[in-house]
């Protein structure tokens, strides 16, 4: 199981941040919601590595948002609320987010729980080095695309008007394919951290 523990940075000089990063969380399958567990952050608790893969990603290109992710077990039977829950995931995140405060320049995300644990957190740190440095201008053109679907980088120059060339250059630059590529390696080694606690 994944607890994801994710806290505002800099939330003393910023508006709160939570609800809208509620909002864009939504989209992301959980088994337990993600809410705000106190102050500036938000929990969730979800079964699925590609989920947490993709939540993570969400929030590192938002900005603004350290990010735990913990592996281990929840005590059953699950909680209504992630604020209720307990057992090793939570204590996990809770590390795991700490850590990530530490990042500096890197993606602001750390995974805990075990063993595999640090070879997932290095793929979702390359990847989310890719995702926080992508321009507006770059995320205009990205969010036309459909992975591994032939033919959208034509479809989608057509919608802004721009040239193939110039998406396509985009796409190079902020390392799309390569994200896509590597999503599923990171959702592996998430998968592969939760099973070696199970044996």
């Amino acid at each position: 199981m994944f607890v994801m523990t994710i806290d505002q940075k800099g939330s003393s000089q910023a508006d709160d941040g939570v609800p809208g990063l509620l909002d864009l969380l939504r989209q992301v399958p959980s088994v337990v919601p993600f809410e705000r567990s106190v102050g500036d952050e938000a929990q969730g608790v979800l079964d699925a590595p590609e989920a947490v893969v993709d939540a993570t990603l969400l929030c590192l290109r938002a900005g603004n948002w350290y990010v735990g992710i913990g592996v281990g077990d929840v005590e059953l039977p699950l909680p209504a609320t992630a604020r209720e829950g307990r057992g090793d995931a939570f204590v996990a995140a809770r590390a795991a987010v700490e850590r990530a405060k530490k990042a500096g320049d890197r993606a602001t995300v750390a995974v805990e729980g075990g063993s595999g644990t640090a070879e997932a957190e290095g793929v979702l740190m390359l990847i989310g080095l890719h995702v926080m440095k992508r321009t507006a201008a770059e995320w205009r053109i990205l969010d036309l695309l459909e992975p591994g679907k032939w033919g959208t980088q034509t479809v989608a120059a057509r919608h802004l008007g721009i040239t193939s060339q110039a998406v396509s250059k985009a796409v190079a630059r902020s390392a799309w394919v390569e994200e896509w590529a590597a999503r599923p390696a990171a959702a592996v080694l998430l998968r592969r951290a939760d099973a070696a606690l199970r044996k």
